[in-house]
């Protein structure tokens, strides 16, 4: 069997070493007689898995102990309706606006505003979509309430490619939310920074259907009653997420992917391997005489996912077809903007990204 070399943007690559492992222990996990998938969830193996994932999450991110791990279900698109409910209490909150799902949080969070409390709101401290997304806003154009319940902001904007540099993530004085859907686990993060950081799992942790969030202690117990149970960050960490059947398989999979990055040397080797990464694709593209371009600031680039167009549209389709023949695949980009996305997540090679620009190369000499 040949592996395609996936640029899927999510549901994304998984590491080839972690796919294995669960193959071989699919029927029988460690002598239990079933799979993970089979066995209850309340039962010792079980136990074992989530408390092994957690334990491993921590020492990976280095999660002090005042902060709470979930592993819950929705997908970031129900946090962006969570997020509010439990950390509202009747006050303002912030959102700075810098691509597609940092829009989409900001919209939800109005939505659900009005009907938890009286004087709740949702305020636009910044947005950049008059420069399509293609850049992070400056200090100048930010304006924040220093009496907001929480600051939300996207820290990696899959669509656009907007990665916001760690340096850049200053304390304001309110809890810092943050959406790290597609660039969790891709690099060292200081936790201590972020009141709650939240991601979908499809893309640098597992399969989808599982759903990370990882809260300051400070910040649980504030949803009013109106909040159902299932929804509530407290009720959550009180029951080990496991107020009902978490998503199982999922978190094992999860695991192992937090043993498999243990073993590429932690969050410091696999950002090396990552910087290495982006680094040839977008040099392949800043070097190809403006036969690819990518829009985005070269301050505030993505290394997971990198946006580029082909100058001529009209050869998009055949880049596409000759792509696929060639075994790259997921290179189409997203329907709002068009062109070309490559995303590079941890479980995509390195040998895949230079497969890619070869082939890239390639094409533009014979299409330039």
């Amino acid at each position: 069997m040949s592996r395609i070399h996936n640029f899927s943007a999510g549901p994304a690559a998984l590491p080839e070493a972690v796919l294995r492992q669960a193959q071989e222990e699919l029927l029988d996990w460690h002598g239990a007689g079933c799979g993970v998938m089979e066995m209850s969830h309340r039962g010792k193996e079980f136990t074992s898995v989530i408390e092994q994932a957690e334990a491993d999450l921590r020492a990976l991110l280095g999660i002090p102990e005042q902060y709470r791990v979930l592993f819950l279900q929705g997908g970031a698109t129900q946090q962006f309706a969570q997020i509010p409910m439990n950390l509202l209490a009747g006050r303002s909150a912030d959102y700075i606006v810098t691509g597609s799902w940092s829009e989409k949080a900001f919209k939800e969070a109005q939505r659900v505003a009005p009907g938890l409390a009286q004087g709740s709101c949702v305020r636009l401290a910044a947005s950049t979509r008059e420069s399509n997304y293609t850049r992070l806003p400056q200090a100048e154009e930010i304006k924040l309430d220093p009496f907001a319940a929480y600051l939300h902001v996207c820290t990696n904007e899959t669509i656009h490619g907007v990665e916001i540099p760690a340096e850049r993530i200053a304390d304001t004085g309110v809890p810092l939310v943050a959406d790290m859907s597609s660039h969790i686990l891709s690099r060292p993060v200081n936790v201590e920074k972020f009141g709650l950081i939240y991601a979908g799992a499809q893309k640098n942790i597992g399969p989808s259907g599982l759903t990370l969030v990882i809260v300051h202690r400070d910040l649980l117990g504030m949803a009013p009653l109106t909040v159902p149970t299932l929804l509530d960050y407290a009720v959550q960490a009180e029951n080990g997420s496991m107020l009902n059947t978490p998503p199982t398989f999922g978190i094992y999979m999860a695991g192992l992917v937090f043993k498999w990055l243990q073993a590429q040397g932690g969050l410091a080797g696999i950002e090396q391997v990552n910087s290495e990464k982006a680094s040839a694709l977008y040099n392949c593209i800043d070097s190809s005489q403006g036969f690819y371009v990518n829009p985005v600031d070269p301050d505030c680039r993505s290394r997971m996912n990198v946006p580029f167009v082909l100058a001529n549209p009209e050869l998009d389709a055949s880049f596409l077809t000759e792509a696929k023949q060639a075994g790259l695949v997921g290179l189409k980009g997203h329907k709002s903007v068009g062109g070309m996305r490559a995303s590079i997540y941890n479980a995509v090679p390195l040998e895949s990204v230079r497969v890619l620009v070869d082939f890239m190369n390639d094409f533009a000499r014979r299409n330039g």
